[in-house]
């Protein structure tokens, strides 16, 4: 309950101009931010620019966070819509999935030679189109519902249903096409 309240403290004060109680606020979500951004792109130096560019537009916009949601779903939404905004402007889409798919096999490389196991699921994720792979996660990872995620997305609720069962019925598949092997 303390850190409900010393989080609403440092909202406050940051949006009151605080840059300390910003700069805190930000230093905590840091990592939850990049976590979700590294699971939407499966590409380190993607997700690092996607937090990096969050960051400064909530530096920027911390005057107009009206505490309707967590913090945490602001700075998700805020990453969400950077994130798309950043696909439509994409001319050479070709390439990015090219670079997509080298980056997805570094990184499970890099998670094989720490000898971790690298989870079907996370593989089968890696493979879903960007737009159903951000709703599947803020859905089932990260827990908010259809409504939550059109709002962050600025989407229609029924787009984000589509998106949401497609990308479940591409895992499915992926997934039982796994097990048979």
């Amino acid at each position: 309950m303390r850190a409900v309240i010393d989080e609403s403290r440092l909202i406050q004060q940051a949006i009151q101009g605080d840059n300390r109680s910003l700069s805190e606020l930000l230093r905590r979500h840091y990592s939850f931010l990049y976590q979700y951004a590294l699971k939407l792109t499966m590409d380190k130096s993607r997700a690092e620019d996607i937090t990096q560019d969050t960051m400064l537009k909530a530096i920027e916009k911390i005057g107009t966070y009206r505490a309707q949601s967590k913090f945490s779903t602001w700075l998700i939404a805020i990453a969400s819509r950077l994130a798309i905004d950043r696909g439509r402007r994409s001319v050479r889409e070709r390439k990015w999935v090219a670079e997509e798919e080298g980056a997805l096999r570094a990184l499970r490389y890099e998670t094989l030679s720490r000898m971790n196991d690298w989870p079907d699921a996370l593989q089968a994720i890696g493979e879903l189109d960007e737009k159903l792979r951000m709703a599947v996660l803020l859905k089932y990872y990260y827990g908010y519902s259809q409504e939550e995620i059109a709002e962050m997305v600025d989407t229609p609720v029924g787009t984000v249903k589509s998106r949401i069962h497609a990308g479940m019925k591409q895992l499915r598949k992926e997934l039982s096409g796994h097990e048979e092997e």
